[in-house]
């Protein structure tokens, strides 16, 4: 049997990774600037997440949901207080797809219509409703294409009141800032302009923050740049630093029943113990002003390199454009400087999503093996977005 590769892969092999770093079987070290999809967010083998998996993992990994753990509440609690979100009620699962499936969901529970407003270059996942409200057709089978979807280009307020004018839309979604299409961020006056409409029309307004979250902006969620109460929060990626867990806020407004929600490995202890190592290493080490302070050093410096359109992004979620295919430059930076980077289905952006704990001397790091990799190319001619880009 031959095992099916998700992504095209590189020959190169991981076997250990700390803090910033991971290495191969050789004993090579590679500096991390993607984090595994934006997954690692307190770097690899932190040490206290290793002791309370490990500690966890001895005493109890798992039991399901029909009993009681304390751990779900702790999370809770902790998440609460850091993302500033205390009266929201937490839903746990297990990825970001199955955490906007539920958010989804829960919106057409609570509005009982069907038709929903999401935007260009969205990715919400590739479960059969999520991957219904993505932009990319090429990863739709017929059978997920089960309800209306309008989409709408981002930060076009007008279109979205025109839309939710009509007093069908179950539910507006959209990312805190797009990862996969591109590194696109919805401004304030955008989000306050939605929530406002949502509320006037009866619509949910859902933040998809399963990238965007966890401090990856500098701020707990992306969304927080603007002045809203989102009636759903999605969470995955950053939340466990590697071990599968995602989850769902949900406004106080909302009063879910039992059996509308529900999951077998959501919440297990393992799981649980996993997200409480990382909401404590964020406020130990003040990840959150980290994550701020790194991402405007790194945004004024990658500017200015040979080569660079333009940067996009917010904290340590940043999308540099070039004026080239990003693929070679990607893959001369992996493979000629050791540093891991990211794509986007905007072909010429390279995706930067390095843990949140990085250092000064590592984003400059990067900014030496990116101005070099750039170099002999700086004089090609540069060329403008697209101005739909497809996943």
């Amino acid at each position: 049997m031959n095992h099916y590769d998700v992504y095209p892969l590189f020959d190169l092999e991981p076997v250990r990774g700390q803090g910033c770093y991971v290495y191969d079987e050789a004993g090579r070290a590679y500096l991390d600037f993607y984090g595994g999809h934006a997954v690692i967010s307190i770097g690899h083998s932190h040490p206290h997440y290793v002791r309370m998996v490990q500690e966890q993992v001895a005493r109890l990994g798992f039991y399901s949901n029909s009993v009681q753990n304390p751990l779900q509440q702790q999370l809770a609690d902790k998440l609460g207080e850091l993302s500033g979100c205390d009266d929201y009620q937490l839903f746990l699962c297990s990825s970001g797809a199955e955490a906007n499936e539920n958010a989804i969901k829960l919106a057409s529970f609570a509005t009982g219509r069907q038709r929903m407003i999401v935007f260009s270059h969205s990715f919400h996942g590739r479960t059969s409703a999520a991957v219904n409200i993505t932009d990319n057709n090429s990863i739709k089978a017929p059978i997920n294409t089960t309800f209306p979807v309008t989409f709408l280009p981002l930060n076009d307020l007008a279109a979205v009141q025109r839309e939710l004018a009509r007093g069908d839309v179950a539910a507006v979604m959209v990312e805190g800032i797009q990862g996969v299409g591109g590194i696109f961020v919805p401004t304030p006056a955008f989000l306050e302009g939605v929530a406002a409409a949502c509320q006037a029309t009866g619509a949910c307004l859902i933040l998809d923050e399963v990238q965007s979250g966890y401090g990856r902006s500098g701020h707990f969620f992306a969304f927080q740049t603007a002045n809203i109460q989102p009636d759903i929060i999605s969470m995955a990626k950053g939340m466990g630093n590697g071990f599968p867990i995602g989850g769902i806020l949900i406004h106080p407004r909302f009063q879910p029943r039992y059996g509308q929600l529900g999951t077998t490995f959501g919440g297990n202890h393992l799981a649980c113990a996993a997200g409480i190592a990382v909401l404590d290493v964020i406020k130990a080490e003040n990840l959150l002003q980290n994550a701020r302070a790194m991402g405007d050093y790194l945004n004024t410096r990658l500017a200015a390199l040979p080569g660079v359109v333009e940067v996009r992004g917010l904290g340590l979620m940043l999308g540099v454009q070039l004026n080239q295919d990003a693929g070679p430059v990607r893959k001369q930076l992996l493979f000629d400087k050791g540093i891991f980077t990211g794509s986007a289905a905007e072909p010429r952006t390279v995706r930067l999503l390095p843990p949140l704990n990085m250092t000064q001397t590592e984003a400059d790091l990067l900014l030496r093996g990116l101005a070099d990799v750039l170099a002999p190319t700086a004089a090609a001619p540069q060329a403008s977005s697209p101005s739909s880009a497809k996943l």
